[in-house]
């Protein structure tokens, strides 16, 4: 069980280690936001499209794709209300919105951390290598998921401590996804089922009526390259699993 935390930790710290290297560059250009923004649009859809909503459907079949994904998306768009979250400030790109933005893609990597979580927990359970082979796909892909959490931010102006703090806490759901599914190991798979589908809803949500929609204020061709080789990037972890 320890093993299974630690692993699950580190993956979840990635999103730190993301985080950091936005803030190393600083207060990014147009191009760079652009190209980050991109090219974490592409991961989390080529996540969800790929792996997440596959994987539901395997397990709990069209009623749990379907329940699961919309309760996803509803989420996400009740939280960007409650964020007070304007279209207009989109096109000026006001610090407010790009610090909200922020949030979101913040909770939409936790939403997705927490079944992450649990198939580490789960694939290790079934062979070791498996769950390492998974910890570490996971921990790839959350490094520019942590840029694309920090960039915004940075360019809202938050603070490097607040920045890194609130990756800090996203990380460590991650481990807590693993110590549930350490107690959802045996039990029916179908509720596994609703939490994948609902990660996937939300980081769609977020993908198409946020981080895309940003990037290309951006920079559209950036934007552009950055979701092409995000969307690469995910087809080739999910083939080296």
């Amino acid at each position: 069980m320890l093993l299974i935390m630690t692993i699950s930790l580190v993956a979840g710290l990635a999103t730190v280690a993301g985080a950091l290297l936005t803030l190393i560059v600083g207060r990014s250009t147009r191009r760079i936001l652009a190209g980050i923004l991109g090219l974490a649009a592409g991961i989390m859809l080529g996540v969800v499209v790929l792996d997440l909503l596959p994987s539901a459907w395997t397990l709990g079949g069209v009623r749990s794709l379907i329940l699961g994904t919309g309760a996803g998306w509803g989420f996400v768009w009740l939280l960007s209300l409650a964020l007070g979250r304007n279209p207009s400030d989109r096109r000026t790109g006001s610090p407010g919105y790009l610090i909200k933005l922020g949030y979101l893609v913040a909770v939409g990597i936790a939403l997705h951390d927490l079944p992450e979580g649990i198939a580490i927990a789960a694939g290790y359970a079934a062979t070791p290598e498996l769950g390492w082979l998974i910890a570490v796909a996971i921990g790839l892909h959350n490094i520019p998921e942590g840029m694309a959490m920090a960039a915004p931010m940075v360019l809202g102006g938050q603070s490097f401590r607040y920045i890194i703090g609130t990756a800090g806490l996203v990380s460590l759901v991650t481990p807590m996804g693993a110590f549930l599914g350490l107690l959802l190991v045996g039990i029916s798979p179908r509720l596994i089922a609703y939490l994948l589908a609902f990660a996937g809803g939300s980081m769609a949500y977020i993908v198409i009526r946020e981080l895309w929609p940003e990037g290309r204020v951006q920079g559209r061709r950036w934007a552009a390259l950055g979701a092409v080789l995000g969307w690469l990037i995910v087809g080739l972890l999910l083939h080296l699993e």
